[in-house]
């Protein structure tokens, strides 16, 4: 379910942020959550789409703050979503629990463990970082709503080119109270691995991201590691945001991509996702080209057991 405005039911709500170059991911993710949870009757899950907020597409082109740099506000980048992650408490009025998931994270365990957790009091709960700056991963946030009035997306998009605050700050809580901050296992956002003990995986390598494999490169590399960031940034500078940044390459995990293809797979056969619809996406080069012959050949996957 597509969502625009605020939700009415009271049951804890599974939001996932996608642009119109994730969608098929988004629906993917979204379909995880319910086929792999024997408590999908107490929760709701909705995607949020980047191009329902027209303030986004209002600040196309101008500069913002990044790591302490100018950038350009690009709708048309693979990443332009992130900051509807910040939306649900808005959506929820406020009120209630609510999880936020990026359009590349698939459950493999039942969610409503996470769901259901004691946040201890807690505002957000999510995966530590391995920067040294102290940031969070916010790719993956369970969030108590009512905790959350301060978060105004609108309000806080446009200081990011009014200069009074950088994205890096925003996307990573450095601007949050840190004791209202609480982590949750790693395995609720497993970067890359895919493990019996994986609970959601997240697809963090862009450059193998399954479903783009052969795909040109369309987003914005990383600028504030060492040596590769000023290279990266000297690129973009001379010669343009994605110049010389090549394919998205097979991803070297073969149990990942049958993950991601046997999900879409089951999205079609249900009518979650129309055959149509990822043709379409194959031809604005959104999705890799040879996607349906991929998922004909994956294996299916394991049924899940009820509780």
């Amino acid at each position: 379910m597509a969502i625009k405005q605020k939700v009415t039911s009271k049951k804890p709500h599974i939001f996932i942020q996608t642009n119109a170059k994730q969608e098929v991911g988004a629906i993917v993710s979204a379909h995880s959550m319910m086929r792999n949870s024997a408590y999908a009757d107490k929760f709701d899950v909705s995607v949020m789409h980047k191009e329902d907020y027209p303030y986004f597409q209002a600040r196309e082109g101008q500069t913002y703050m990044r790591h302490g740099s100018k950038r350009l506000w690009l709708n048309d980048d693979l990443q332009s979503f992130t900051i509807t992650r910040f939306l649900p408490p808005q959506l929820m009025g406020y009120e209630g629990k609510a999880m936020v998931v990026d359009p590349d994270v698939f459950a493999v365990a039942d969610v409503w463990e996470l769901l259901n957790r004691d946040m201890g009091g807690k505002a957000i709960m999510c995966r530590g970082s391995k920067f040294k700056n102290g940031a969070f991963a916010t790719s993956v946030m369970l969030l108590d709503c009512a905790k959350l009035k301060h978060w105004d997306v609108e309000k806080g998009f446009n200081e990011l080119f009014e200069g009074k605050r950088d994205y890096h700050n925003w996307m990573s809580l450095l601007m949050e109270d840190r004791e209202t901050i609480g982590t949750f296992e790693n395995e609720w956002n497993d970067f890359d691995k895919l493990t019996p003990e994986t609970r959601m995986i997240h697809n963090t390598h862009r450059r193998t991201q399954p479903w783009k494999t052969g795909l040109r490169v369309d987003y914005t590399p990383t600028e504030f590691v060492p040596v590769i960031g000023q290279i990266m940034k000297l690129r973009r500078v001379m010669f343009g945001e994605h110049a010389f940044l090549g394919r998205y390459r097979q991803h070297p995990d073969v149990n990942q991509e049958n993950l991601f293809f046997g999900l879409l797979k089951e999205c079609l056969d249900q009518g979650k996702v129309t055959e149509a619809k990822i043709r379409e996406c194959m031809a604005k080069n959104y999705v890799r080209h040879d996607a349906l012959e991929v998922m004909a050949r994956v294996p299916k996957l394991k049924e899940v057991k009820a509780a």
